[in-house]
């Protein structure tokens, strides 16, 4: 824009305005010409060979390694994982004590198959075959909730990211089943604290021995176990359960457990075997459908027992709940005396009936029950947040509101004091946020269960990853960060 100046009374002044004019005419000139320039980019000089060579051997240390993938696009760029071979008396001489590691029944029947169990077909008073598409009976088996050691053991063996040679792995695996090696002495009136740990005592010394484990002191070695982290972590000789845990030479044991301690960073939580164990993509999908498709006539739904000796038992509460909702809206399941785990297929008829399913805390923070609800297509209520929410972070999402997706909580305590019923806060819940939490849970159901795997070393397939694969994932990762505690330059 222009300004107005008035003109100078000076005729000297007046004289010398040319001269002004052109010096101003000319710096415009040069500041065009700067902002001209400066507008337009050069075209880069011809390398030299050696600044050529020079910046391609930078581009290596700019951008990322390319994943490793095998043929179906499967990703294993985290690493790979070494499964150690040990000596029998630590995983199978165990399997082979299998009528007698528990006293109230033979673990024999659900130790078979690879940990999986004997086919539920038939094996119990249901039948499934009202439950299911035919084609999908032969994906159930009779598992136990405690026999995650041999499944994942089993499905690491022939995992599309097994290594054979130590030196190019990235994380190692150890598979001892500690958890039947505790169990067996946990109801023994005659095994000493010193029984529990026997076992483990001894796993500890072999594995020490070892040159990758005294590399890093252990931070790149994992293991699971197939009991909560509580069975593994006794204070004193009296207390129940083993200290392997606690030992000295676990410390650094990443522990893939089916409960963890929220206070031990070193413990990971993974879910508990369910019955059921597709063998392929297709198979998991085909239950989706299946299950989000069903009719669910009730509301809610509650399997478990009554703890009679403890005074104001919830489990009692949740079950005069059900009584009061009526039968059209809730029905319960008595578990008592071990019904349910020797008939599993109970649990899932009764959970495929519902649009929502109970789970208090049980003997411990979490259940079973949490996947087999899940895995049944209903939504889960929960009412302690030890019980999934600070558990399962690598499997259930959790925060910033992301629970509410797939879960309902209710306060425990407004609901022994009477002030909401549960029928009462699910039924006010509308049907179109009902559907959208559903389809949430159908959708996480792969993430969930231990594939049969009999495909080979592709899992599942199809870009699909099941509870395995997860872990595997989450170990390379955690084994990646841990390497800086270790590792020397």
């Amino acid at each position: 824009m222009a300004t107005f100046r008035p003109e100078h009374l000076n005729p000297a002044a007046r004289r010398q305005r040319p001269v002004v004019l052109l010096m101003l005419a000319f710096f415009a000139l040069q500041l065009l010409i700067f902002f001209a320039f400066r507008a337009v980019r050069p075209p880069p000089s011809p390398a030299s060979p050696s600044s050529a060579a020079a910046a391609a051997a930078a581009v290596p240390a700019l951008a990322s390694p390319p994943a490793r993938r095998d043929e179906n696009g499967s990703s294993c760029g985290g690493g790979l994982v070494y499964v150690y071979d040990l000596p029998p008396a630590f995983n199978s001489d165990l399997l082979a004590m299998c009528a007698s590691l528990a006293p109230m029944y033979s673990l024999c029947p659900y130790l078979a198959n690879d940990g999986l169990g004997l086919p539920a077909s038939g094996s119990g008073t249901t039948n499934l075959s009202s439950l299911m598409p035919p084609e999908l009976l032969g994906s159930w088996y009779a598992s136990d909730q405690f026999a995650l050691e041999h499944i994942v053991h089993r499905r690491l063996l022939t995992h599309r990211c097994r290594t054979a040679d130590p030196s190019v792995a990235a994380a190692f695996f150890v598979p001892f089943y500690a958890g039947l090696a505790v169990g067996r002495h946990l109801w023994s009136a005659n095994a000493t604290g010193a029984d529990r740990d026997r076992d483990c005592l001894a796993l500890l010394s072999w594995l020490h021995a070892r040159p990758w484990y005294r590399r890093s002191a252990g931070w790149d070695h994992f293991i699971a176990l197939g009991r909560i982290t509580w069975d593994f972590r006794r204070a004193s000789d009296e207390a129940w359960g083993g200290s392997f845990l606690t030992m000295p030479g676990a410390a650094n044991l990443t522990r893939l457990v089916i409960e963890r301690d929220p206070w031990d960073g070193m413990d990971v939580g993974v879910p508990y075997p369910t019955g059921f164990h597709p063998r392929d993509a297709a198979e998991v999908r085909a239950w989706q459908r299946h299950v989000l498709s069903r009719r669910r006539p009730r509301l809610f739904a509650f399997a478990g027992a009554p703890r009679s000796a403890i005074r104001g038992d919830f489990r009692a509460l949740l079950l005069g709940e059900c009584q009061a909702a009526g039968a059209d809206a809730c029905a319960a399941l008595d578990c008592a005396e071990g019904r349910c785990i020797r008939n599993n297929a109970l649990v899932m008829e009764l959970f495929m009936g519902a649009r929502f399913c109970l789970q208090p805390r049980g003997d411990s923070f979490t259940r079973r029950s949490l996947f087999d609800c899940m895995v049944a297509g209903a939504v889960p209520v929960l009412f302690w947040r030890r019980s999934a929410y600070r558990q399962y972070g690598w499997y259930l999402p959790v925060g910033g509101g992301r629970e509410e997706e797939w879960s309902v909580f209710i306060d425990r305590d407004k609901l022994r004091a009477g002030n909401l019923t549960v029928r009462g806060v699910l039924a006010a819940i509308p049907e179109p946020r009902v559907r959208r939490m559903r389809e949430r849970v159908v959708d996480m159901i792969p993430r969930l269960v231990y594939s049969a795997a009999d495909g080979g070393e592709d899992g599942l397939g199809g870009g699909m990853e099941d509870a395995v694969d997860v872990m595997v994932d989450g170990m390379l990762r955690r084994a990646a960060e841990q390497r800086s505690r270790w590792q020397t330059t």
